[in-house]
């Protein structure tokens, strides 16, 4: 993989277009989780010490194209790199129409890339305006580096053609390179902790963990499904019937570890349309996988369970996790994933976290300054793992290659 990094490119005096993920959640006004603007900062910093007139891109929630809305407005995280990096930052809405006055040492931020008709489409037009507005293109999304959209794969062939440099930056260039030790040549045993609903939406990254791993951690729905295909009867839980064959190939390929032991709940005390709630008042009951009954569903791996898993994960040398592997948003039927998390903790492995429900598992349970890289990316991190080329990778691989 051939992609040059900010650390190749001279910045001193250019115009820097820099492309981050600032997508976080904005209450009346005010950012409420600043997890992506913190993974940002450094690249940021970076750019302004190497006295380089640093603008900046992004999208935030999913407006309609065309039709601007003050709800998804990056002014709030303006006023917040303001702080964050105490230095001017300047705000632009019609960035596309009159260009950027970018200065030395100051940041330019763009109005929601989301709001120029074309971003989605990936248009051509709209990349080269995007290029027309620097010298240096530098990709650090990696969040949305699975998207070919104008802002991050669109702008990088513009640029390129136009003779301009492009590269990745420190966020993104450490997310690959993290990515790389895992998957690439990683060191033995390698686990996998693969969790959520169902199978059909991780597939691929089961087969393709398959290949790697000496062994894989399968939890909520999908450890049903692995379990209904060594025959155990799961009961009232979810899972993929159609895909038990599915799992039994890749049970051939690798070890899958499941669990001996289960938390249940009655069905009768589950309530979907309020399905945290009622688990609130749920009564949880610690099962043997051989006795569940046809009214009962699987909603955590029981402590007992857990522990055993978490040996063999203090023991890997190299750790992927993606997915909790029970309702771990209510205490009750979170023990496993505590437990699963301590051990990624206590490992003395390279362990690599992504994913929205990982995250919020890791800053649950306080283990996030363990956990050798936690990754930005969601979407992006699944394809990544699956072996998919991701648009705005292969875009800069192309453009220096």
């Amino acid at each position: 993989m051939t992609i040059l990094t900010m650390k190749d490119v001279d910045l001193s005096g250019k115009r820097v277009l820099i492309r981050e993920d600032l997508n976080v959640p904005i209450k009346d006004g005010v950012v409420i989780s600043d997890a992506r603007l913190q993974a940002a900062l450094p690249t940021l910093k970076d750019a302004l010490g190497q006295g380089a007139a640093v603008i900046v891109c992004s999208h935030l929630g999913r407006p309609v194209e065309g039709e601007p809305e003050d709800k998804y407005s990056l002014a709030p995280v303006a006023d917040y790199l303001a702080k964050a990096l105490q230095c001017p930052v300047n705000f632009s809405k019609d960035y596309l129409k009159n260009g950027v006055n970018a200065k030395i040492s100051e940041i330019t931020l763009l109005e929601n890339v989301r709001f120029n008709v074309g971003e989605k489409k990936n248009s051509e037009e709209l990349s080269k305006l995007y290029a027309q507005l620097c010298d240096v293109f530098v990709m650090d999304a990696f969040g949305t580096a699975h998207r070919a959209q104008a802002s991050t794969e669109g702008v990088i062939r513009a640029a390129a053609i136009e003779g301009k440099p492009v590269c990745a930056g420190n966020l993104l260039a450490d997310e690959l390179s993290a990515l790389s030790r895992a998957l690439d040549n990683p060191k033995a045993p390698v686990i996998a902790i693969v969790g959520g609903s169902k199978v059909s939406t991780k597939l691929d990254v089961l087969l393709s963990l398959a290949d790697i791993c000496d062994s894989i951690v399968v939890g909520g729905g999908i450890a049903n499904t692995f379990l209904a295909a060594t025959g155990v009867n799961v009961g009232a839980s979810l899972y993929e019937s159609n895909l038990v064959d599915t799992a039994k190939t890749i049970m051939q390929k690798t070890k899958i570890l499941l669990p001996s032991e289960v938390v249940v709940a009655k069905k009768s005390q589950i309530n979907f349309d309020d399905f945290l709630g009622s688990l609130e008042i749920a009564d949880p009951i610690i099962k043997s996988v051989g006795t569940i009954a046809d009214d009962e569903m699987i909603l955590d791996i029981a402590p007992s369970s857990a522990h055993e898993i978490a040996n063999a994960i203090k023991s890997a040398k190299t750790i992927l996790w993606n997915g909790p592997v029970g309702v771990f948003e209510v205490d009750k039927f979170g023990e496993g994933t505590k437990i699963l998390s301590l051990a990624v903790k206590d490992s003395e492995g390279f362990s690599i976290a992504g994913g929205g429900d990982t995250l919020a598992a890791i800053d649950k349970y306080g283990v996030a300054d363990n956990v050798s890289y936690l990754s930005t990316g969601g979407g992006a991190f699944l394809e990544f793992v699956e072996g998919r080329a991701l648009p705005a990778i292969k875009a800069l691989e192309e453009s220096n290659g």
